[in-house]
């Protein structure tokens, strides 16, 4: 489990927040739970290293607020429209019990003893991430298709994909695709179209009958220069 340091804001207008920013730190709000929100600072550097491990935001983390421990999801990051930095995140307190909703990315594995990949099938994936409703301690990290021995025509749906007791994709009442492994495309030329060939003959023609003509000059040429001897 990851972990970040944090420490109690006590920022009372724009201009401490600017402060904060100016100084590397993002400010932030923790909340849930029965207890209130509170205000707290985190240092960029380490937050934005976080971030660009991926799954950030479908992931726990361990909070240590002013030394003490504690879990939270991060749950919405803002970020500078110009410099794409985070200028702001909000944690979620994790509560035993509770549950949530949460978009969990898709990975493949296996991708080496996939016998439809080794004949050049492709992976058309369908959903990258599957929103669950599952309780706050049992969100999973991913939701893993194995591709060991599938062949060209299979597909992989929600149904297929085992999950946790209490997590529940938050679509119902369907048997949502999430991936298929379908045939190759191959690219055929494409067949010349009947009009083409018609002028392609008669071009064909047109510069055969030059040749014909000087034949024929050439043999009446010949038959005058007989009759004159």
């Amino acid at each position: 489990m990851n972990s970040l340091d944090a420490n109690t804001r006590n920022t009372k207008s724009k201009g401490d927040v600017r402060s904060l920013r100016l100084a590397g730190d993002i400010p932030g709000i923790i909340y849930g739970g029965q207890e209130e929100n509170q205000k707290v600072t985190v240092l960029k550097k380490t937050l934005k290293s976080l971030i660009q491990k991926g799954s950030f935001l479908s992931n726990i983390i361990t909070l240590n607020l002013d030394g003490k421990p504690q879990n939270v999801l991060p749950r919405e990051i803002t970020y500078n429209v110009i410099s794409d930095e985070p200028t702001h995140i909000d944690f979620l307190r994790v509560v035993p019990g509770v549950k949530i909703r949460i978009e969990v990315p898709v990975e493949f594995i296996n991708h080496e003893t996939s016998p439809g990949l080794k004949r050049g099938g492709v992976l058309n994936i369908v959903r990258r991430e599957i929103e669950l409703k599952c309780p706050s301690e049992k969100i999973p990290s991913a939701i893993t298709i194995d591709l060991d021995g599938v062949d060209i025509g299979e597909s992989f749906k929600i149904s297929s994909v085992k999950l946790e007791e209490g997590v529940t994709p938050t679509i119902i009442g369907r048997d949502f695709v999430i991936a298929t492994l379908a045939a190759p495309t191959v690219m055929k030329e494409p067949e010349k179209p009947a009009e083409a060939e018609e002028v392609a003959a008669t071009e064909d023609g047109k510069e055969a009958a030059p040749a014909a003509e000087g034949d024929k000059k050439d043999g009446d040429e010949k038959k005058a220069t007989e009759e004159k001897k």
